[in-house]
């Protein structure tokens, strides 16, 4: 079983799952940048979806602040319609799966004193 999932894979996963551009940077002002923009994969509406959330990053709790932020950075940016073709903002939804309930409460708790 894995034990933890760890920035570089987040990285690897995301970019395999939203075919980020050969210039992606593998950092994290690099993986904002690509959440941001997109322009590779129009649409109208994004769904990302992170099985086995509870792992993500679990041995480095400030890494996976920062992914947190990020992700919910998007989510606010693409809402924006500023800037969006058409006027129209884009919904960037991000599920995070738990495979059990007390992984989901606890994961909500860490979100939740984020702050975001």
């Amino acid at each position: 079983m894995i034990s933890q999932l760890p920035c570089d894979y987040a990285f690897y996963e995301f970019s395999d799952a939203l075919l980020f551009p050969g210039y992606f940077g593998w950092n994290w002002n690099a993986f904002s940048d690509c959440l941001l923009d997109l322009n590779w994969v129009p649409a109208e509406a994004y769904l990302v979806l992170v099985e086995r959330a509870p792992l993500l990053m679990s041995d480095s709790p400030d890494e996976r602040h920062v992914l947190f932020e990020v992700l919910a950075r998007a989510v606010r940016a693409w809402a924006d319609p500023l800037g969006r073709p058409a006027g129209r903002g884009a919904p960037f939804k991000v599920l995070l799966l738990c495979d059990e309930d007390e992984d989901a409460v606890e994961l909500k708790r860490e979100i939740a004193s984020l702050k975001l």
